[in-house]
């Protein structure tokens, strides 16, 4: 029984924690500072969360998120596709139980300007296919609160990706 919890990330009690999503993602990096390992794969995670919203991953939208934990993470590209696909994997297996877990780890570790890089990213990997979903959106302003970013803070972010908004795409004229 004991294998299958652990199989399951669950401890003793049955319980989850967004600890052990990240842990799992963590350990495939080994060579990474551990801590700087749980920040990619909390990031990751968060990543995929607002990439499913809508309930397809794309694989621009896979391209976008490597991309990012390359830059944001200074890791390898296959280091890259390793962290994001465990991320996408947990977050498919485990997204309603580890969503807030994972950002509620995040908040308490992240600095003010990594959760604002992250919201940042977050639009970025939603506007990839130039539309932001409303699904997407909403988990992206879920996801802010979450992480306790100012609203006008967050307001600000949002407006860098108007134009893509799915609100707003179909009150433009040629739309």
């Amino acid at each position: 029984m004991r294998i299958i919890r652990d199989l399951l990330g669950m401890s003793s009690e049955g319980e989850r924690s967004g600890g052990d999503t990240i842990r799992r993602i963590a350990d495939e990096l080994e060579r990474l500072e551990p801590d700087h390992a749980k920040y990619l794969a909390s990031f990751a995670f968060i990543l995929s969360r607002v990439a499913n919203a809508d309930h397809e991953v794309t694989a621009d939208e896979v391209a976008a998120m490597e991309d990012l934990v390359i830059k944001k993470g200074g890791v390898t590209d296959s280091q890259a596709a390793l962290v994001v696909q465990m991320a996408r994997s947990q977050q498919k297996l485990f997204g309603a139980t580890d969503d807030f877990l994972v950002t509620r780890e995040l908040e308490r570790v992240a600095t003010y300007e990594q959760k604002m890089s992250l919201i940042d990213c977050l639009y970025a990997v939603a506007a990839v296919d130039e539309r932001i979903f409303n699904a997407e959106a909403n988990e992206i302003s879920r996801i802010g609160r979450e992480l306790k970013v100012d609203q006008t803070d967050l307001s600000n972010l949002r407006s860098k990706y108007r134009d893509f908004l799915e609100a707003r795409k179909g009150l433009m004229p040629g739309d």
